[in-house]
């Protein structure tokens, strides 16, 4: 015990006669434990942080840019919007017609189309060609027939609702004019069963409905199957733009591709999107009145601060930051890019840092027969061209993306169309990197973008979250898989088509069958003897 308490005497600093009390000498080891526990948690996390536990900036995982030219793993799922359990015909009768002006843009009238479709199959109403709106932004006066192929759309949903190009015309006191539509404003978002009450009941009592304006008036998310894969056979198969669109694109296309992969990018760097977002302190004086004045006339008013709308990602890309992140990303400056985009706001000089770095940027000015399209390059015919350039590029990026926009939609083809390549930023997530990139403050700036950038799908198959729309991810209902776990994921017989062709034409049949007639007649006759 001597020499033991001679060791605790020592280590506690002496003591009278060399020695301390037990007590004493267990107290001072406590602390000296305390101490010491104290300094191994600051090791410890020290540590950590230095793995990146704290730091999850140097965490970064290396992705080869060359692998994004290619299409995203399917993991075993394909595209089919094909019914998968009994879908018969339209019925002969309907319950009148259903006409509706589909107004925004190319891609949000795209959206409304889908939506009244649905709405004509779920009233049994016959669907009257949709309207497309011919505002002063677009200046465009083409209408479905200008953009479309008719005969296409008619013909590609003859298995699920009755289309035709206008209202009928009606004799009235002796004389024959059109028939009037009974005019409805839709609420935003309605559910399906405000088509089939309201909506009907005023069918039923007018014969013909007039829904305007008809932009986002069905709700996205419905518990319907069969009814999202409706949209999806009239988003990607029914609406086909028409031959010269499609020619004039596939030349841009393969113009571009001739020197080997290129990439798309939507700008959303216009006065349209600035002016709504709030996003004008980066611009001179004279510009941000122009841009205040656009959003007075224009959108509801609302105080909005620059550096707040920033931070939550609600300012569009600038081209410069677009630059940054590809460059981050590993693409060089050989990189061939397509622009799709409307009039740029605030000059070149928003475009000359970003050309510096990639040169080789294109329009379709600029690399194709543009001699017809420059008449109409504002118009729908020009977002169409860009619509079907983007869809086939190698990859697609959006600097912006919102509910029904051109980004929006086309998210979703390119799913669609074999899990295509897409860059999607995170304008949140990437807000404050490129704030203290602008303050001075640029240390890790690389690490930290790619931290974000590949932290991503890049279009490959995954569950709808909100706000991810329906018309950017329709995985799964408008996906199968040939060997799935789950048999509701199993893909639909091949010979589908088949079957609704058999169905409709044995309707078509029953209806001309002279005992059917023959029963009709009777029915009808004692139905007005009855009275």
């Amino acid at each position: 015990m001597r020499r033991g308490g001679d060791i605790w005497g020592r280590r506690g600093g002496g003591g009278v006669g060399g020695q301390r009390p037990l007590k004493h000498g267990l107290k001072g080891m406590a602390a000296r434990l305390s101490v010491a526990l104290i300094v191994l948690v600051i090791c410890t996390l020290s540590l950590f942080s230095t793995i990146g536990i704290t730091r999850p900036s140097h965490r970064v995982e290396v992705v080869d840019a060359n692998k994004l030219w290619r299409s995203a793993n399917p993991g075993g799922w394909r595209p089919s919007s094909a019914p998968r359990s009994y879908w018969p015909p339209p019925p002969k009768e309907s319950n009148g017609f259903l006409r509706v002006r589909c107004n925004g843009g190319l891609n949000q009238q795209r959206s409304a189309i889908c939506n009244a479709v649905v709405a004509a199959r779920i009233m049994n109403a016959t669907l009257v060609l949709p309207e497309l709106d011919t505002n002063s932004f677009w200046r465009d006066e083409s209408g479905f027939p200008g953009v479309y192929d008719v005969e296409h759309f008619i013909e590609a949903l003859r298995y699920d609702i009755h289309i035709v190009r206008s209202l009928p015309e009606v004799s009235s006191k002796g004389k024959t004019k059109k028939m009037k539509s009974y005019q409805i404003r839709p609420p935003r978002d309605a559910p399906l069963s405000w088509y089939t009450t309201f909506a009907l009941e005023k069918m039923k009592e007018h014969s013909a409905i007039y829904l305007t304006p008809f932009s986002h008036r069905l709700a996205e998310e419905i518990d319907a199957p069969e009814l999202q894969r409706l949209r999806c056979r009239v988003n990607y198969h029914a609406l086909r733009f028409k031959p010269h669109i499609i020619k004039l694109s596939t030349e841009i296309v393969d113009k571009l591709r001739s020197q080997g992969h290129f990439m798309s990018i939507h700008l959303r760097f216009e006065m349209d999107m600035l002016a709504f977002a709030g996003c004008v302190d980066i611009f001179t004086p004279k510009e941000q009145k122009i841009l205040i004045k656009y959003r007075k006339e224009n959108f509801a008013e609302k105080e909005l601060v620059y550096r707040e709308r920033r931070l939550i990602g609600k300012c569009p890309l600038t081209p410069e930051e677009v630059g940054l992140i590809l460059r981050s990303m590993g693409f060089d400056n050989t990189t061939r890019i397509y622009i799709a985009a409307g009039e740029l706001f605030g000059g070149d000089r928003f475009m000359k840092p970003f050309r510096t770095m990639f040169p080789h940027l294109e329009n379709h000015s600029t690399v194709g027969p543009s001699e017809k399209l420059e008449e109409n390059a504002r118009g729908l015919v020009g977002s169409a061209v860009d619509y079907m350039v983007c869809l086939l590029s190698d990859i697609f990026m959006p600097t912006y993306d919102g509910p029904s926009n051109f980004a929006n939609n086309l998210l979703g083809h390119r799913l669609y169309y074999g899990f295509r390549t897409t860059i999607q930023p995170n304008r949140k997530a990437l807000a404050p990197i490129f704030m203290d990139r602008e303050e001075g403050h640029a240390a890790d700036f690389e690490d930290r973008i790619r931290q974000v950038m590949f932290n991503s799908k890049f279009g490959g198959p995954h569950k709808r979250v909100h706000p991810e729309s329906f018309y950017t991810n329709s995985w799964p209902e408008c996906f199968c898989q040939m060997s799935p776990k789950d048999p509701a994921d199993k893909c639909p017989p091949d010979n589908i088509m088949e079957t609704l062709d058999g169905q409709l034409q044995n309707e078509e049949s029953d209806d001309l069958d002279p005992s059917n007639m023959s029963n009709k007649s009777n029915n009808s006759a004692s139905g007005s003897t009855g009275d």
